[in-house]
């Protein structure tokens, strides 16, 4: 009876390690936007490229973990000339700042398919500790994460000089991701 249970929890044990597994993301079914208003338009432009690392186990959501890693040369935003200019040192810099990461902190329940995760934001060198709810929903046998993160771009000095003035481009944004991964 005693190596039948020893068996069994070491079954268990194995199928709980590979369930902790880092999900691997779907790249062509996620994105990454921000939202802003120019001149009082909303505007929308996406990342075209960003890494996500999620461990996430639904069984055990405050176990789960995850580090987001978005190219900051990568925002398009529809204009070969302004997607240079948003990569000048005055927006992300993205020469000396190639890289904008989160890395989460905490992950709690929320409710039903809902998290709260807290982390540290980074874009270019400044670093804040954020806290904001996602979904997460099954989806074509992947887990969807979905969520909104409102920031003040002035508070990581994305608009410097003449650009820190708010009547062009707003202090509002809003990350928008959507990670599909399994």
């Amino acid at each position: 009876m005693k190596t039948t249970s020893s068996l069994a929890g070491i079954l268990l044990g194995v199928a709980l390690a590979a369930n902790a597994a880092p999900l691997k993301t779907d790249v062509a079914h996620s994105s990454v936007s921000a939202v802003f208003k120019q001149m009082d338009v909303p505007v929308e432009s996406s990342f075209k490229r960003f890494d996500a690392r999620i461990d996430y186990d639904a069984a055990h959501p405050d176990k789960a973990s995850a580090r987001v890693d978005i190219d900051t040369a990568s925002f398009d935003m529809g204009q070969a000339d302004y997607n240079k200019e948003i990569a000048k040192k005055e927006w992300f810099n993205s020469a000396q700042f190639p890289k904008a990461t989160f890395v989460s902190s905490s992950i709690k329940p929320a409710g039903s398919n809902k998290l709260t995760v807290t982390g540290k934001l980074t874009i270019k060198g400044k670093t804040a500790e954020v806290s904001f709810p996602l979904n997460v929903k099954p989806e074509g046998g992947r887990q969807v994460f979905e969520g909104q993160l409102p920031i003040k771009r002035r508070a990581f000095n994305v608009g410097e000089g003449e650009w820190q003035d708010t009547s062009i481009v707003a202090d509002d944004i809003v990350i928008k991701f959507r990670v599909a991964a399994g």
